[in-house]
């Protein structure tokens, strides 16, 4: 096991009364908050008017349109209605986007230069405004962990803004708030978690079987829960199991001690900064070609994910080609299509994406032959 610290600072409430507690919590930061969220679904859940009956006594500013993939050019304008306002407290309700969305906001609102900057550079802002979240769909794990994945859209651009105080103080999960979801948004909820898994997974053995074994739960958990959650979606232990899976897969657990790899997300962002690709989709298509090109070099661990998550009794190669074929088969059951081209997306900017990846992603950095492989074997 390598050296490691871990530390994370995010109160989680879980459950079907977390709701209810929001105004205690947010009380404790001060009266005046902002309210982000993304393109209005929460007007029509009911979820907006349960956060509105809780912040009746604080005074709030709402800031509207946070899209998937969020993009700066929008986020400006909340970073400049923050100044204006000075919120004690961000209050994120929504999905990782939002989330991501408003930590970049929180961050931004104390700085004298363009939030864009902070991303490029990586500038750490060490008392940005507290953020706090209500979760409304199972998957980043943004609600207990420090990182942002920011596009910048005019530059087709897409980054991850990671500064370790960007820390959401405090985090509402209700898996009822889930419910309502889109089929595809819950099937795409699935497949990030299932990768962000599978990044910290998938390494060169270092000999660290308690998080081996905690992924190997999460990815258990989520075989078992993501297809009853398609088929039932009021079902609340699924949806908890799903929601409380999305925490953990990306709260800093799974990866302390262990290599990472994150090829899969690195390629995954360059897909969804020139298209409109759903980022759990793009992870769907991308990771089995990535699985296929790099598991002669993790070929213990694919093993193991082969007998342990799928049970396969075949050993070597074999066992890692059928565990591949697995992981794609499962994410097609999910209803996602696994092709660049059931998304119109054709070889156009693969150029570029091989030029901004090539020897900076991957537990081992992959080459731009490995890159351009992965990318046709997508289409």
């Amino acid at each position: 096991m390598l050296d490691f610290t871990f530390h994370n600072p995010t109160t989680i409430v879980f459950g079907k009364t977390a709701m209810d507690q929001i105004a205690a919590y947010s009380s404790r930061y001060g009266k005046k908050i902002v309210l982000t969220y993304g393109g209005g679904s929460i007007k029509k859940n009911g979820i907006y008017d349960k956060v509105k009956a809780q912040l009746a006594r604080f005074e709030v500013c709402e800031f509207g349109g946070i899209a998937p993939n969020p993009r700066v050019e929008t986020l400006r304008k909340c970073v400049e209605l923050c100044k204006e306002f000075q919120p004690d407290l961000i209050l994120a309700v929504g999905g990782g986007s939002t989330i991501d969305g408003s930590k970049l906001i929180s961050a931004a609102a104390r700085y004298d230069g363009d939030a864009w900057d902070l991303v490029i550079n990586q500038i750490r802002i060490e008392n940005p405004i507290p953020l706090a979240t209500v979760l409304t769909l199972s998957a980043t794990g943004s609600e207990m962990n420090p990182g942002a994945v920011i596009t910048n859209w005019t530059e087709n651009i897409k980054l991850a803004y990671l500064v370790s105080d960007c820390y959401p103080v405090f985090s509402i999960l209700d898996p009822q708030n889930t419910f309502s979801l889109p089929q595809d948004q819950t099937a795409y909820g699935t497949v990030d978690i299932f990768s962000h898994v599978l990044e910290q997974y998938l390494n060169q053995d270092v000999h660290a079987p308690i998080q081996d074994r905690f992924a190997e739960g999460i990815l258990l958990t989520l075989i078992e829960n993501g297809p009853i959650a398609l088929k039932n979606p009021n079902d609340y232990d699924a949806r908890a199991n799903l929601m409380w899976a999305s925490t953990l897969a990306l709260n800093k657990l799974i990866g302390a001690g262990v290599p990472q790899d994150w090829a899969t997300h690195g390629i995954e962002h360059q897909l969804s900064a020139f298209y409109d690709i759903p980022h759990g989709a793009g992870l769907a298509i991308v990771t089995p070609r990535w699985m296929d090109e790099v598991y002669p070099t993790k070929l213990a661990k694919f093993v193991q994910y082969g007998q342990r998550i799928w049970g396969i009794e075949a050993a070597g190669e074999q066992c890692a080609r059928l565990a591949r074929q697995k992981t794609f088969d499962f994410f097609q059951s999910l209803g996602v299509r696994m092709h660049l081209k059931d998304w119109n997306i054709d070889s156009t900017h693969f150029s570029v994406m091989v030029e901004r990846t090539a020897g900076k992603i991957g537990e081992t950095p992959l080459n731009k032959d490995q890159i351009l492989r992965i990318l046709d074997a997508c289409l």
